[in-house]
């Protein structure tokens, strides 16, 4: 098994179990030097994607889960990787045990553009569902969208 940090709408613990049903959470963490942004404007949600890129201001609070291999190409054809949409990146979390190695997807697209209210409604949600910090939760529903 590989571990995998979920962010953005995938924080839902349903839609992961839909996603990847082999697969176990394994609990939260954050990812340091990060921050959620949302970028290839024209590819899916009417808006553009959540996506992470390096910042050593901030954190993006995270999901890991315990990928089975069985759900690995499952997870991989919901990210669009066959699409060329995301590209699987490896980085570590910090948790309350330590530091993990894990993969996550980022989207392969220039940083950029506004996500729909919609979209940014549904990673709301999710991270509420899995536990964020209510201050985090509120900071994604402040966020500018269309």
């Amino acid at each position: 098994m590989v571990l995998y940090a979920a962010y953005g709408s995938n924080l839902d613990p349903r839609q992961m179990l839909e996603r990847a049903p082999h697969s176990p959470v394994r609990g939260p963490g954050w990812l340091i030097g990060w921050r959620l942004t949302f970028a290839g404007e024209d590819l899916g949600w009417e808006g553009a994607l959540a996506t992470v890129v390096e910042d050593p201001t901030h954190s993006v609070f995270v999901m890991l889960y315990e990928i089975a291999s069985e759900d690995e190409p499952l997870l991989d054809r919901w990210e669009g990787s066959d699409l060329d949409i995301h590209r699987k990146i490896h980085v570590r979390i910090q948790t309350l045990e330590g530091e993990e190695p894990a993969w996550l997807y980022v989207v392969d697209a220039y940083e950029g553009g506004r996500p729909s209210a919609r979209y940014l409604g549904i990673i709301a949600e999710a991270a509420r569902a899995a536990g964020a910090p209510d201050d985090y939760v509120r900071a994604l529903m402040e966020r500018p969208c269309q």
